[in-house]
């Protein structure tokens, strides 16, 4: 018996519906689904995604913020646009602390990111829609094993079908 455990963590997609269905089609049994906001989406098209609300999702369906408990760990889960100042994460795990988790999944930024702020994990996975940074548009698989927490990035090739031609970019 296995104690790990699988998140696939997502955000910016942006009205992309396209992007959550390659995730629930290549990924049909998973153990946690986060979404960190900006997905343009109502709470129906979003089933079984732990989701937060981002600058640009109006349906107003999704708290701010939320904490999830993985395993023997906590997440803070947020967009990003009111715990910080674009790119100022010190700001995130100070919210982290205040409570009491170790880890921080968020989006806004459009960048991927794992890094380790004053002791608390930062994970953002990058945009599904489009990366700031002009690398291709990505989420994150998360592995929790008992204390240790493991990353991948992975990219999403964006598929656009227009009338009957189909284009990727």
């Amino acid at each position: 018996m296995s104690d790990k455990i699988e998140v696939i963590l997502i955000s910016d997609n942006h009205g992309i519906t396209e992007a959550v269905d390659f995730i629930r089609n290549t990924y049909p049994v998973n153990d946690v689904f986060i979404h960190c906001g900006d997905s343009e989406m109502p709470k129906y098209m979003l089933h079984g995604f732990c989701c937060v609300n981002g600058n640009n999702d109006f349906f107003g369906e999704y708290p701010m913020r939320r904490v999830l408990e993985v395993g023997s760990h906590r997440f803070y889960i947020c967009h990003g646009h009111q715990d910080m100042i674009f790119g100022h994460l010190e700001m995130l795990a100070e919210r982290a602390k205040a409570n009491d988790c170790d880890v921080v999944c968020f989006g806004h930024t459009h960048i991927y990111t794992d890094t380790v702020v004053d002791g608390i994990r930062m994970l953002n996975p990058g945009s599904m829609w489009h990366n700031r940074d002009a690398s291709k548009p990505s989420y994150m698989v998360i592995t929790v094993d008992g204390d240790e927490i493991t990353t991948e990035r992975k990219e999403y090739q964006r598929i656009r079908t227009e009338g009957k031609r189909t284009s990727l970019f």
